[in-house]
């Protein structure tokens, strides 16, 4: 339908156009790929942050206790903690306990503080809570500091001016 509207030169001109939008799209993602934080390490994350909640909220975590957030077996867990250990992220010793370091613990709070920025955010758009749980714990380790600081920035913005989200939330 939009051919018939325009000339020939235009739909060559337009062609070119996408062809170039498309290539840019590509490159874009491309590039987000390059930098973007490997599967391991959202899942190194994910360990940190469990045990730092568990030790928040029982002043230990234990293989089990991990296995059964994590939804892993427990001699995969026992890898991990390896794997983060040889990382310098915990100090572990099979069957007497886990202790977070502070590279650790610095990684954890990170996450942490990620994941509470992203929840009030979703709270503020009127996304129901357990949605917006699962929604940020799918991207909470894949954004920049930048823009956690910018979205923290909004967040301030709109709650010092609740009007814009009173006039938000009646759209």
């Amino acid at each position: 339908m939009l051919e018939k509207t325009l000339k020939y030169g235009d739909i060559i001109r337009y062609k070119d156009y996408m062809k170039v939008k498309n290539s840019k799209r590509l490159d874009s993602i491309k590039a987000a790929h390059k930098s973007e934080r490997t599967r391991s390490s959202t899942r190194m994350e994910d360990y940190l942050e469990i045990i730092s909640e568990l030790v928040e909220l029982k002043g230990y975590a234990t293989t089990l206790d991990i296995s059964r957030y994590m939804n892993v077996s427990a001699p995969s867990v026992t890898k991990m903690l390896q794997r983060l250990e040889e990382s310098g992220f915990l100090e572990y010793e099979k069957y007497h306990g886990i202790n977070l370091t502070s590279k650790g613990t610095n990684i954890a709070q990170g996450i942490r503080q990620k994941h509470g920025i992203l929840l009030e955010f979703f709270e503020i758009l009127g996304v129901e809570f357990n949605t917006a749980n699962k929604d940020t714990e799918g991207i909470e380790h894949h954004l920049n500091p930048k823009t956690i600081k910018q979205l923290r920035k909004f967040i301030t913005f709109l709650k010092a001016n609740p009007k814009i989200i009173e006039n938000f939330k009646n759209l």
